[in-house]
């Protein structure tokens, strides 16, 4: 398994499937070509049908030179290794092609070469499943966060701090921006009215769902205007994790410490579901991004509450297993509904699923790699108008 690096990554919004990936696929390609005097690119399935709406051709041509490129989107249903797929070609003078790559972005910003196999040195993890996992630490007598302190080094702890300090920034950066979201839905940005207007009869629980709710819409608004955020696992679902550490932090006073390690086992937890299924809406729906964002979490806030290994995994499970199904029709490919009140919806309910494994870890029947397994093979049986194509759901109905 990768570093949980790779799990989290730095930049700009609004999707890490169809901009984050098509760029990284786009630098690729002309760092191998750098001389040829034409290029095209076409984009295939989701990339096709979405990439409009998620800028994906703007973040090719901040690499490309847009004078030399030519873009296509070919909407046809075709047979594809992945569904974020494209084909990248580089032609000289006269016209001839001299070079041709096909790319898979494959969620969270990550990218495949047909072709080329994963480089094992790339692996960090020799564990492969929580259960395996769980084992180690178990043997050991380690926390996870420990675990992935030994097998990433001490550095790990500097690039998380600047993780962090990316994702309050960005809930810092929603919570002073008003106005309108760019894209022709006239969506408003929510996160300021949510933090600052308090409840006419305003509980404990109440102010509780206000916070965390304005913190999410803050960073998932963010992205959704281009902005910088990290993806946790992916930039669809960047204001899930970032909300309730935000918010568990300040109730609890807890230290950069403390929030770093519940980082660094949120990272293991997406890790297994990107490796063991898929982070990509575009692969397996809404459930792999969102459902993946809340259990991150829930692993996280577990960690934080300084909870056992069995109660880490019960959260993360809970809060995976309650968005099995969950489907992907963003309205006109944006990146806004329902995607920023979803990641919203979800930072709660990680919250609601620690607390259950708080009480009732030890009645648990279902482990974490079995709801991940059954996640994925959820995915890949959602009628492919659900996984990220705008062709379903509320994408279709809506007017």
């Amino acid at each position: 398994m990768k570093s949980i690096r790779e799990i989290y990554k730095i930049g700009k919004g609004p999707s890490s499937s169809h901009t984050m990936g098509p760029q990284a696929a786009s630098l690729l390609f002309i760092n191998k070509y750098p001389n040829a005097t034409k290029y095209k690119v076409v984009l295939y399935g989701s990339l096709a049908k979405t990439g409009k709406g998620h800028m994906t051709d703007v973040a090719i041509l901040e690499v490309l030179p847009q004078e030399k490129t030519e873009i296509i989107f070919y909407r046809d249903n075709i047979e594809l290794p992945h569904e974020n797929t494209m084909d990248f070609f580089a032609y000289n003078s006269i016209g001839n092609e001299k070079g041709h790559l096909r790319i898979m972005s494959i969620g969270g910003g990550d990218i495949q070469v047909e072709g080329i196999p994963n480089d094992p040195k790339q692996e960090v993890y020799q564990e492969n499943s929580f259960a395996e996992i769980a084992e180690y630490c178990k043997k050991h007598n380690i926390r996870i966060s420990d675990y992935v302190e030994e097998k990433e080094g001490a550095g790990i702890w500097a690039y998380l701090a600047s993780v962090w300090e990316t994702m309050r920034r960005a809930i810092h950066e929603g919570l002073t921006t008003t106005g309108v979201l760019a894209g022709g839905l006239g969506v408003e940005r929510k996160a300021e009215y949510l933090f600052n207007q308090r409840h006419i009869d305003e509980s404990k629980a109440t102010k509780e769902t206000r916070i965390v709710c304005s913190y999410a819409f803050a960073a998932s608004e963010q992205n959704a205007g281009g902005g910088v955020v990290v993806t946790a696992p992916t930039c669809g679902a960047s204001g899930v994790l970032p909300a309730v550490l935000k918010y568990k932090s300040e109730a609890l006073g807890s230290t950069e410490e403390e929030i770093l390690r519940a980082l660094a086992v949120a990272g293991i937890t997406g890790n297994l579901v990107k490796q063991n299924a898929s982070v990509s809406g575009a692969e397996c729906g809404c459930q792999a991004e969102i459902g993946t964002a809340c259990s991150m979490a829930a692993a996280a806030l577990a960690e934080l509450f300084d909870m056992g290994i069995d109660q880490i995994e019960y959260a993360a499970e809970i809060a995976l297993e309650h968005h099995l199904g969950l489907t992907c029709d963003p309205i006109c490919g944006l990146v806004q509904i329902p995607c920023i009140e979803r990641n919203a919806v979800a930072a709660m309910r990680a919250i609601n699923a620690v607390t259950l494994a708080s009480f009732l870890t030890f009645t648990r029947k279902i482990s974490f790699d079995l709801i991940v397994q059954t996640m994925y093979e959820t995915g890949k049986d959602l009628n492919a108008r659900y996984r990220e194509t705008s062709d379903g759901g509320l994408a279709k109905l809506y007017k």
